[in-house]
């Protein structure tokens, strides 16, 4: 009997799920599938802390589907030759899949159209990933936006986004399974050494812990969000951004989660923030490899200059500047950094250290485990200087003070730098400056010191623009 393949990618969950839904509507009998794809040309591999990320929510997918009464087929390889082969082998009559936007996938799932056509089979792309689709939002001239606040303001001038779509009742699957990878096969998860302990600790991957996230965010802390989100020591951001980064949630039920809380501020304030997400798409959709080139081309020429003991010191959270180390270090441990102390992050590196962009994007991309394709590039674009709507050059923020004003009793320093725990809130940002200044051995000594950091990095801007 004929089969619909539903091809999750980074959708990983039942509900809100257009791709299923369809497969599903079908009435015939659906063939959920997964495909690691670490081969095709254009598409990125998932870094360490990713993988991690899903290999459990991979896991709690295939158990939601279990009980539904079906399972999760595994396969490994090229996606298109995968699902090609797996299609002729159960007689599929169509197959269905979410949309990714990275010109690599969409270049392979163009082609895998074309093919299934050609054989018969029914090939159907559905927006399963985003509020607005890239080619919806567009400027009075038809051209994509490059600046955030007109996009967004145009986003909103939108129909809200159509309701999300039920968790179906029952998966009905094949009478006959087809073969699948076993999960731990993949090795996805590190084991020597397993450095995920506090991934494990901090982290339950799933749908199902997604939306008892978004339901404790909407109830208990979306009030308190245009304060409490710029404050590291407290839980005041979402924490929804790797169920996001994986589909284990919908942008479109975050919305409407958010909006039952309609017109408050705190509400707006979050549903910019899925906006930035919505951009951050938008451009790579319309204009490249975000992850690989300047946005702007002047900053081709730009003259990074960081040492690979700079660069070394950054990763392990070793700069001096404790701020600066306090969020390296929750991101080796947790797989995550609080927003505003990752934009503080990439300034150091960018700004105070003149390292490329890119060397930091690839790091995140490694330890985060909501390393976005999107999103991530985009961000590190923005502050570095060289993406969309980016800051100004002369924005360079202190460390210091950023973390006075952030962290202002330095609590978040002292829960990631122990070694600083005995300071006081009046030098715990700058403890060189304090009595006794910790011995160098358990806190290095600055890196460099930012005025003068700063002073370099603009003179380099300047000479950029300059020459452009």
């Amino acid at each position: 009997m004929p089969c619909a393949i539903a091809w999750f990618r980074r959708d990983l969950r039942l509900a809100d799920n257009p791709a299923l839904a369809t497969a599903l509507a079908s009435g015939q009998p659906v063939l959920p599938v997964y495909v690691l794809d670490d081969e095709t040309e254009g598409v990125r591999p998932a870094g360490a802390a990713s993988r991690w990320w899903l290999h459990h929510s991979l896991e709690a997918l295939d158990a939601d589907l279990r009980r539904f009464g079906s399972r999760l087929i595994l396969r490994r390889g090229p996606a298109e030759e995968t699902i090609l082969a797996l299609a002729a082998a159960c007689n599929a009559a169509s197959v269905d899949w979410n949309r990714a936007y990275d010109e690599g996938s969409r270049n392979r799932d163009a082609g895998l159209k074309r093919t299934l056509a050609e054989r018969g089979i029914a090939a159907r792309s559905h927006n399963g990933s985003l509020l607005f689709e890239p080619w919806e939002v567009a400027t009075k001239a038809g051209q994509p936006f490059k600046v955030f606040t007109a996009f967004w303001r145009a986003c909103r001038a939108l129909d809200a986004p159509s309701r999300p779509l039920p968790r179906p009742d029952r998966v009905a699957g094949p009478g006959v399974w087809p073969d699948s990878d076993r999960l731990d096969e993949w090795m996805l998860l590190p084991r020597k050494p397993d450095w995920a302990g506090g991934l494990r600790a901090d982290w339950t991957p799933g749908e199902a812990a997604a939306l008892a996230r978004l339901g404790d965010f909407v109830d208990d802390d979306l009030r308190h969000y245009p304060a409490a989100r710029d404050r590291p020591a407290l839980d005041g951001t979402s924490r929804l951004s790797p169920h996001l980064a994986f589909g284990e949630l919908s942008p479109r039920q975050a919305w409407h989660a958010v909006t039952t809380r309609s017109g408050s501020a705190a509400a707006e304030k979050f549903l910019a923030e899925l906006g930035w997400r919505e951009f951050s798409y938008n451009l790579m959709f319309h204009f490249g490899p975000l992850d690989r080139r300047n946005f702007r081309p002047e900053f081709d020429d730009f003259p990074w200059q960081a040492t690979d003991e700079a660069i070394e010191a950054w990763r392990r959270g070793r700069t001096g500047y404790p701020i600066v180390d306090a969020g390296m270090r929750q991101l080796w441990t947790t797989g995550w950094m609080h927003n505003r102390v990752r934009m503080i992050v990439a300034s150091f590196l960018t700004k105070d250290l003149l390292a490329d962009w890119r060397i930091g994007e690839r790091w995140f991309w490694d330890t985060l485990v909501d390393a976005d394709p999107a999103n991530n590039a985009a961000s590190w674009q923005w502050v570095a200087g060289s993406g969309a709507d980016a800051q100004p050059y002369y924005r360079i923020f202190n460390p210091v003070l950023q973390g006075e004003r952030f962290d202002p009793d330095g609590d978040y320093v002292r829960r990631w730098l122990p070694e600083l725990a005995h300071l006081p809130a009046k030098t715990i940002h700058q403890p060189w400056t304090a009595d006794s200044p910790p011995d160098p051995g358990l806190y290095p000594s600055r890196l460099v010191d930012h005025a003068a950091a700063r002073g370099r990095a603009l003179q380099a801007f300047k000479e950029l623009k300059r020459a452009a």
